[in-house]
């Protein structure tokens, strides 16, 4: 295995984003999920997972996302200057065992030594300096054959939480501990015993293993599901910069968390006991607890106004916000939802998700703002047989060229340059300008300049769905 001067390790970071995170619904939805949210500090959750694996002891990361998100996570490593990154593409979600097993043949193909660092893209960690030095004697096991995880102090009785019981050091080492059992979320007066005792600590769902050791314990604990992927990563297919997993053999392969999979089976698991301020920041209340605070234990973002208020945490997108005389609440408001929940049960905001989803409310999983590789788009106002969106194209993108069976269209210029194909015809549009598209001609909307395009549409017709959208050519083929 590689090493970089000093004796220090190469590692590869494989980020995993293929969570939804509906405990924080309703910033967090399918379609733009948590950690592609800046719910911390000024970037996302994702860009701060992937600059801890950003620099002279690691490879380029892996990472391994939903199709439906692969744009929006590659032009947020664009923003934060992560170079080749390698982008996998899964068609729906199947866990965190199917990712791993995935990366694990990627890199094998050509060095089954490389040593891996798994990680969740929504994890919150303070320390990321003592975190990094902790990998490099994580590497050191791994080279010797060991799936190394890290434990994390914990400071309360968490139910949210999987935990982790320590055995005994391993031989050499003096930071390393075998893994001596796995807890699933233990309910309160189990979790309280558990930190009482001292011998337990939280799940980080963080692990650094080779590919080799990871895939021989595979092949022990889960061989069907490691057959499965093996057709899956043998059958991928290159599409502009990304890896496309194959739909069907996919389906194949079972659901299944890498703790379940190996982690829980394997005599191969040794811990890091590590003090690193850390949360998976899995439900609005935990988010809270993480949050910088004012003095009467409040955390308050947008234009939000308290009243006699404590310990809470209120939200909101553009839409004044006043809270009066409540304590220990969550109060989130975006342009289309609306969530008051009392603090201490913000885990059955889950539940809540699930209830909007069985009742086909589109708020569940969608924002009123859809990101697209070109821009976003927002609707602004709907009714019978008309919609009016927002349009915003970036410097030098373009649409597909299109067209639709059931709705007309008009373009009215708010700012910059629109170059507008219509048919035969191929012409500007400028500030204060408009275009009329008539229901079943070709057109595609193009911004030719330096500065973002806006537009407003305004559709017209029996049908405005997205789906009745037919693309005959996409600069980001869209098609396949």
């Amino acid at each position: 295995m590689d090493k970089v001067e000093g004796g220090q390790f190469f590692l590869t970071p494989l980020i995993l984003s293929g969570g939804t995170g509906s405990r924080l619904w309703p910033i967090s939805r399918a379609s733009f999920p948590k950690q592609l949210w800046p719910l911390l500090t000024n970037r996302s959750m994702l860009q701060d997972t992937a600059l801890r694996g950003n620099g002279k002891n690691f490879t380029s990361p892996i990472i391994i996302c939903n199709k439906d998100h692969r744009f929006l996570i590659a032009e947020q490593l664009r923003e934060i200057g992560i170079e080749k990154p390698r982008i996998v593409l899964e068609p729906f979600g199947r866990n965190s065992a199917p990712a791993i097993a995935i990366a694990c043949l990627l890199v094998a193909e050509k060095n089954p030594d490389t040593i891996i660092w798994a990680m969740a893209a929504d994890a919150a960690i303070e320390n990321t300096n003592r975190l990094v030095a902790l990998t490099q004697i994580a590497a050191k096991a791994a080279q010797q054959g060991m799936i190394v995880t890290f434990g994390m102090q914990p400071n309360r009785p968490e139910t949210g939480y999987g935990y982790i019981e320590i055995g005994d050091v391993l031989p050499d080492e003096k930071d390393i501990y075998r893994v001596k059992a796995f807890t699933e979320k233990p309910d309160l007066p189990q979790a309280q015993n558990m930190v009482k005792s001292g011998k337990y600590l939280w799940n980080s769902g963080m692990f650094v293993f080779s590919a080799k050791t990871m895939l021989k314990e595979m092949e022990t604990h889960a061989p069907e599901l490691l057959e499965k992927v093996k057709r899956v990563v043998e059958s991928r297919v290159s599409d502009l910069f990304f890896e496309c997993l194959n739909a069907d053999y996919f389906s194949e392969v079972p659901s299944i968390s890498i703790d379940y999979a190996v982690a829980e089976k394997s005599h191969k698991m040794a811990v890091i006991p590590a003090d690193l301020v850390w949360s998976d920041v899995g439900s609005w209340d935990g988010l809270w607890d993480i949050s910088k605070k004012d003095a009467r234990g409040n955390v308050a973002l947008g234009k939000v106004f308290l009243e006699e208020t404590q310990n809470s945490y209120v939200r909101s997108e553009d839409i004044v916000t006043a809270v009066n005389g409540l304590d220990d609440i969550v109060v989130v408001v975006t342009r289309d939802a609306v969530l008051v929940s009392d603090r201490k049960k913000a885990q059955n905001v889950k539940k809540i998700v699930e209830r909007l989803t069985a009742a086909n409310q589109r708020e569940a999983v969608a924002h009123n703002r859809c990101y697209r590789p070109w821009g976003y788009y927002e609707t602004l106002a709907w009714g019978e047989r008309f919609q009016v969106k927002q349009i915003v194209v970036h410097a030098g993108a373009q649409l597909s060229l299109q067209k639709h069976y059931h709705r007309a269209e008009h373009w009215v210029v708010v700012s910059g340059v629109a170059e507008v194909i219509r048919g035969d015809e191929k012409f500007l549009v400028r500030e204060n300008e408009s275009v009329y598209l008539p229901l079943g001609i070709l057109h595609r909307l193009i911004n030719p300049g330096r500065i973002p395009l806006v537009v407003i549409e305004i559709q017209s017709g029996s049908y405005l769905g997205e789906d009745d959208i037919v693309r005959l050519e996409d600069h980001y083929n869209r098609n396949n």
